[in-house]
């Protein structure tokens, strides 16, 4: 098939931002502790510069080392009706993401030919609950209409899970192994006795040895790559002598509790949701002191099948207050917020109800100082990165992806 310009377009871009990752020391072990979109990224890209170089006997062998069952962090739940055998879904976790720069958008484009990743052009609400309604006496809440996404400046999601992007991406890797349900210990947690592994030759001295939380080895690596939240990386790196260390603490991370509410087939939704007392909608910011934003999850691209499904963020600020407080009290907060917030009587209380607790959810951006970027030892070959690096969002887990990649190329080029 004869390539087409818009195809010689993504080439370019994507090569340029690989020019300046070496290829010739990526046989290099190396380890990804996480298994987030962050972690997939970085086994991507180096993967994708591996494989530019004419000599394909030099591949990486790359593990990444996930403490769940799971991997892409793009969080899905759901539950199956046993009546009529629909789901309810919710994005618990991003409900969306953008592509600002031409690398990311590039990197992207091949799963918007497909599909799996599509735009979402949601009709934006501005929802004032009843009881903060600037209305005298308002019996409902206030719905004004506020914009309409679209696709100049998209916002993308995955179908038909916002799962399904992460687990393509897992599965599309060639030269990494996937290891599951292993919790690395602290870098310097377990030592080694000098009668140990006396034999056993490495590359070079820089090589470190990870061990998981009983004590076993998982094994020598040239370059170790922490992609945890900077809460968990602290921990990981304490003691160890990293020399960057100090700044990992340096962005500041906020929790955010999820509320996810469903209705049956047969049941009637709140006016709210029925659009006959309000303009139609599909995400609500909403002027809450607890509430943050509203999601209709059935109103999405390729969602047309799902059962009534409602996806409730609450406020960053307010979670962080209430981060350690016990869950079903949380849970009962956020639901007196959504009652308020979407105005349902017994008839219209939804069926189903969850909460979810995100401990690092967001990152608090300065825009009046310059993004950390990610952290790199080079005497240790140790790099901590993560979307926290950056602006917080899922293009910044490219990005500091590509950080990664280029970082242990240059190093073999010094």
């Amino acid at each position: 098939m004869m390539a087409t310009h818009k195809d010689s377009i993504r080439f370019t871009a994507i090569m340029t931002e690989y020019a300046s990752i070496s290829t010739d020391t990526l046989s290099s072990k190396i380890a990804i502790i996480g298994g987030g979109l962050t972690g997939l990224l970085t086994a991507t890209l180096l993967e994708r510069a591996s494989s530019q170089n004419d000599n394909q006997a030099i591949t990486p062998h790359i593990t990444i080392f996930e403490k769940s069952r799971s991997v892409g962090r793009l969080a899905t739940r759901y539950r199956t009706d046993s009546d009529t055998g629909k789901n309810w879904q919710w994005a618990f976790g991003a409900q969306f993401f953008t592509a600002k720069t031409k690398s990311f958008q590039a990197f992207v484009a091949p799963w918007l030919d497909t599909r799996l990743l599509q735009p979402w052009c949601a009709k934006v609400a501005e929802l004032t609950p009843a009881s903060e309604s600037q209305h005298n006496n308002a019996q409902s809440p206030d719905i004004k209409s506020k914009e309409q996404w679209d696709t100049v400046h998209a916002r993308y999601i995955s179908t038909p899970k916002m799962t399904s992007w992460g687990r393509e991406l897992a599965a599309a890797l060639k030269h990494t192994d996937i290891v599951f349900k292993t919790r690395v210990a602290p870098l310097v947690q377990f030592t080694q006795s000098p009668t140990q592994h006396q034999n056993e030759k490495h590359q070079n001295e820089k090589q470190t040895e990870l061990f998981d939380e009983t004590g076993a080895s998982l094994g020598w690596f040239d370059w170790v790559i922490c992609t945890a939240p900077n809460g968990q990386a602290v921990e990981l790196m304490a003691g160890s002598g990293f020399s960057q260390q100090d700044n990992i603490t340096e962005p500041k991370m906020q929790a955010c509790y999820t509320l996810m509410l469903g209705w049956d087939d047969s049941q009637p939704l709140p006016e709210t949701l029925n659009n006959q007392m309000a303009p139609q909608w599909d995400v609500a910011y909403v002027n809450s002191t607890v509430l943050d934003r509203i999601f209709i999850e059935h109103h999405k691209p390729g969602h047309d099948g799902l059962l009534p499904s409602i996806t409730i963020h609450a406020r960053n600020d307010w979670s962080q207050i209430h981060v350690d407080d016990d869950i079903e009290a949380v849970k009962e907060q956020l639901l007196q917020a959504a009652k308020q917030a979407l105005d349902w009587d017994e008839n219209s209380a939804p069926s189903q109800t969850d909460c979810h607790r995100w401990r690092y959810a967001a990152t608090i951006v300065d825009t009046d100082t310059k993004a950390l970027g990610i952290l790199v030892d080079e005497s240790k070959q140790w790099i901590v990165s993560g979307d926290w690096c950056t602006k917080g969002n899922i293009e910044s887990c490219y990005q500091a992806a590509l950080q990664t990649a280029q970082t242990i190329g240059q190093a073999q080029q010094a």
